[in-house]
């Protein structure tokens, strides 16, 4: 059977305000109906106001990560249709900013800018206009995958885009429209599958109905069906509409948006698997690790600095276990963590330049997160963090030399474990101020003149 499979990716966007109007982007933990106005309800006499700017960057941006031909201007269409989640009987999108990209090989038709409708619970006959007005872009690919894998393979490559790029809002929702068809039949659109895995799970539902149809020798309707989660599989919703049904037509209340204005910084010209590539070549780490610094800009600004002083496969296994997992533990990324790139980059020189033990390191880390960002310097001497001298050191390693012969006669007899004894030892009688690492080297020294 031949496949064709294209998507109509919707991302809501990281803006601090709606579309259209000065309401805040919702978090989407509010009560219903409070972050609304007159304008994202569309009530009597109400006109949008100019068009969030951040929103267009941000859909410009998307635009390069996919490597569009950015477009010199757009401007706002009416797409009609009726449902209860949409108060005006229309939804502003744009016309496309960006067109004819590419992502892993597979074709980008176009990119828009667009507002999403508010959440209308069925069952419940409910609705929410909480999210009615929230900037999203429209990401629509050609049909070009042959599989729910190779779809699967584009999605995570995408994700990694909108996490380095910050496109997506915190918790924001990224939903899919999916285009089947099989042997060139008529194509079935699944509409607002809510998942990546749901995508996936969609898709092959939806190969296997239609490959079923075909081989029954009947034919498969063109409409649009929804995604049951629950049971996995996708059920009929109605005939699915041509263009012409959305009685497109330019919005009147709205002025068209020159894009050549919009200028992307240099630093991000850079797409993330590029760098992940030069990672590798220019500082000789690993692909997983590559890959997984490059998830966040901030995270690869951050190597990249460090790496320009520090040891870079260090810098890069420090910031993916210790920095990483205490981030983690408090649902935080490295784009929202309350430390500054100045003091982490202080506590990774102390820690790598053996001022600071390891369990000193991350004392000052959970400080830096638990308690405000603060000099790492001025956290280590009041907590009394900082390492011994070498010749301080020395001195506490003879004492300890001195008091456990037995210990050194056993070590000398070929019980080598006995050294994690020893320095256990000098540890203690420095309170941990001692480097560990040092102490035994002093402590083989000694043993073996």
């Amino acid at each position: 059977m031949e496949v064709k499979i294209g998507l109509e990716i919707h991302v809501q966007l990281n803006t601090k305000a709606k579309l259209f109007c000065s309401c805040p982007n919702p978090k989407g933990d509010e009560e219903p109906n409070t972050v609304i106005c007159e304008v994202c309800t569309a009530q009597p006499g109400s006109k949008p106001s100019a068009v969030n700017e951040e929103a267009i960057k941000l859909g410009v941006l998307a635009a390069h990560m996919l490597k569009c031909r950015i477009e010199k201007n757009t401007y706002f269409m009416r797409k009609h249709y009726f449902y209860p989640d949409l108060p005006s009987g229309y939804q502003r999108t744009s016309k496309p900013i960006g067109r004819d990209g590419e992502l892993l090989g597979y074709g980008i038709w176009e990119i828009h800018v667009e507002e999403d409708p508010g959440k209308y619970e069925i069952k419940k006959g409910l609705i929410d206009y909480n999210r009615s007005g929230t900037p999203l872009i429209e990401v629509v690919t050609a049909p070009d995958f042959k599989s729910a894998d190779e779809v699967k393979r584009f999605l995570l490559a995408f994700e990694k885009g909108l996490s380095y790029y910050n496109i997506v809002k915190e918790n924001g929702a990224v939903k899919a429209d999916v285009n089947v068809s099989v042997n060139g039949g008529n194509r079935v659109e699944v509409k607002n599958v809510n998942s990546f895995e749901n995508i996936v799970t969609a898709i092959e539902y939806e190969i296997k109905r239609q490959t079923r149809l075909v081989e029954e020798g009947k034919s498969v309707e063109q409409e649009t069906r929804h995604f049951d989660e629950a049971k996995g599989i996708t059920k009929a919703a109605r005939k699915k509409e041509s263009e012409a049904d959305y009685r497109y037509m330019p919005d009147p209340d709205l002025l068209p948006i020159d894009l050549t204005t919009i200028k992307i910084d240099e630093k991000l010209l850079e797409r993330p698997w590029e760098r992940e590539e030069r990672f590798q070549k220019e500082y000789g780490i690993s692909k997983e690790a590559a890959e997984e610094l490059t998830w966040e800009f901030r995270e690869a600004e951050l190597f990249e600095r460090l790496s320009k002083k520090l040891n870079p496969k260090k810098v890069a296994n420090w910031l993916r276990t210790a920095v990483k997992k205490q981030l983690n533990y408090r649902g935080l990324s490295f784009t929202t963590m309350p430390i500054s790139d100045e003091h982490l980059e202080s506590l990774a020189e102390m820690f790598f330049n053996n001022e600071i033990s390891d369990d000193g390191m991350e004392q000052i880390l959970i400080h830096l997160l638990d308690r405000g960002d603060d000099d790492p310097r001025k956290i280590a001497e009041k907590l009394d963090l900082f390492l011994m001298e070498s010749s301080a050191i020395d001195e506490e390693v003879k004492a300890v030399i001195g008091e456990f012969q037995k210990a050194i006669e056993d070590y000398k007899n070929g019980e080598k474990k006995v050294i994690a004894f020893l320095v256990g030892q000098v540890m203690r009688r420095t309170r941990g101020k001692a480097d560990p690492k040092k102490a035994k080297e002093l402590l083989e020294k000694y043993i073996g003149e």
